[in-house]
């Protein structure tokens, strides 16, 4: 499938990505946060044999400014300025983990520009959104043979920091934990992770929850949430979040971790499928 490269300017740097197919506009928010965007390669192009849909690397890592204040109106800030440089008045938003996370917050900020957001195995926006049992679950999950070297490099994180090395390397360890069977989780895709983006992302993402969940029932763009049935992060997470929008509705995919779209192909393209079936007024 034909990719076309597109760099939007902001007030602080600019923003990469790149856009494909054809049909209804889509823009994917990648997870992390701070993580690169390659990882959604695969989804972008499922969804795009019927939608037109763009993806670019949030600030944090090349090819986009890798500088930032690195907080969640800055990352919806970002999402205009693609928006506006790929011409688009509106267009739908489909974010993965973090990336749906922040597609709430969107939701909120800037509804005239969204025709509807699918989040797919969210960090939800009801209490801690599920991050404590998330983190809990990936410990649980865990190859015995990777333990020993989680507990050291856990040790070091907490006395002295990590290198972005030993923070892949952390990752990586945790990667099998991901899928619904660890045991048969395919290799991790290369990753690099920015630790300024994490730190300022997560720690702002943290502070805004009472105030995103207080707003969620005055969402008015519509709204799907895809969760995998065996994902870390709890179904309870996503699913609670749909129930507080009105209108919103969930689906949780048998036999599907956290990366839908390699457990259970197509998943995804059907439920944008119903979220812009939905989004179109009926004559």
């Amino acid at each position: 499938m034909e990719r076309t490269s597109f760099a939007a300017i902001t007030g602080s740097g600019g923003i990469a990505g790149w856009v494909t197919g054809h049909g209804p506009p889509v823009l994917a928010l990648h997870g992390g946060p701070a993580l690169n965007f390659n990882y959604l390669d695969e989804v972008v192009e499922e969804v795009g044999v019927r939608h037109r849909v763009a993806t670019f690397q949030q600030r944090g890592l090349a090819p986009s400014t890798t500088k930032g204040e690195f907080t969640v109106a800055e990352a919806v800030g970002d999402i205009v300025a693609v928006l506006d440089e790929l011409g688009w008045d509106t267009a739908y938003l489909m974010g993965h983990s973090w990336g749906g996370h922040l597609a709430f917050h969107a939701a909120l900020a800037i509804p005239d520009r969204l025709s509807g957001v699918l989040a797919i195995d969210p960090l939800g926006g009801v209490g801690d959104g599920g991050s404590a049992e998330f983190v809990a679950e990936l410990v649980v999950r865990m190859p015995d043979a990777n333990r020993p070297r989680f507990d050291e490099l856990e040790a070091k994180e907490s006395a002295e920091g990590l290198s972005p090395e030993e923070d892949v390397e952390l990752l990586r360890l945790m990667w099998p934990s991901y899928f619904a069977e660890p045991s048969t989780a395919p290799a991790m895709p290369p990753v690099e992770m920015s630790q300024p983006a994490y730190d300022g992302l997560w720690a702002d993402l943290n502070t805004r929850l009472p105030e995103l969940e207080a707003a969620l029932p005055s969402i008015r763009v519509p709204v799907g949430v895809l969760v995998g049935e065996h994902s870390p992060i709890p179904t309870k997470a996503g699913i609670d979040t749909a129930d507080r929008i009105p209108g919103a509705w969930w689906r949780a995919e048998p036999g599907a971790g956290h990366f839908i779209w390699l457990e259970a192909p197509g998943a995804v393209l059907t439920a944008m499928d119903r979220l812009t079936e939905r989004s179109v007024p009926r004559c």
